[in-house]
């Protein structure tokens, strides 16, 4: 999907749960278009306080507001020639919602306190682990972004959906960590592997390499048994 969808000009949506590796995909999408040569820029809309959501897409005109004290350009500005990727979109407010889509749909946007248009040249991919009809039924999802934003949509599934991966992560992130701490690349027993594949893992790919880290650091290996793996993920049945 992302092969075929990367070097189009087709915004995408990318959807799936926490720690899924909803990032990955975007970087994955823009390294494979003709964009990689431009900027990536990625914007976690949940981490921003709905004040200064605008101010961080569309920058702001020197006093503005109170702490402008300078002309600030914003991540459409700064992502001109190459890719937006705005994070946790589900949370960002109807007002910079609106913002977004004129921007999407004129190619222009505004800084915050000025009056002239700024032609941008973007390509733009979302995230959320919201489901966004459910958010537009609500009244807190525009309908008409929706659509602008989900052209292509790309459901990332949960690592107890794709467990043929589990293994293999977990060798690259023991693999990652053995190269950059100059240690031992540990070894995990049959009854060790299974162990991991068998459990569910809620908190996706980002808690598997937190569990793989915490055991490189902890354990001397150079094999890691079932018994050894079971400390790190207490609640497996």
């Amino acid at each position: 999907m992302i092969d075929t969808v990367a070097p189009t000009e087709a915004r995408v949506l990318i959807t799936g749960g926490n720690g899924s590796g909803k990032e990955l995909v975007a970087r994955q999408l823009h390294d494979k278009s003709g964009r990689a040569s431009g900027p990536f820029i990625e914007v976690n809309c949940a981490a921003i306080p709905t004040e200064l959501i605008e101010s961080e897409l569309f920058g702001h005109e020197k006093g503005s507001f109170t702490s402008a004290i300078k002309t600030r350009q914003g991540k459409f500005e700064l992502a001109d020639g190459g890719t937006l990727f705005l994070d946790e979109i589900g949370d960002m407010s109807l007002a910079a919602q609106a913002k977004v889509l004129r921007a999407l749909q004129e190619s222009k946007i505004i800084r915050v306190g000025g009056d002239k248009d700024f032609k941008v040249n973007v390509r733009v991919f979302a995230a959320t682990n919201k489901d966004l009809r459910k958010e537009i039924e609500a009244g807190n999802f525009r309908e008409d972004l929706f659509h602008r934003l989900s052209v292509i949509v790309i459901l990332v599934p949960s690592l107890s959906e794709r467990k043929e991966d589990i293994y293999l992560l977990f060798r690259k992130f023991a693999s990652d960590f053995a190269e950059t701490h100059h240690s031992q690349l540990l070894e995990l027993t049959p009854e060790a592997q299974q162990l991991l594949v068998n459990y569910p893992w809620p908190g996706n790919v980002r808690q598997l390499k937190n569990v793989t880290d915490q055991i490189c650091v902890l354990e001397s290996g150079p094999v890691i048994h079932a018994q050894t793996i079971a400390k790190y993920i207490p609640h497996i049945e």
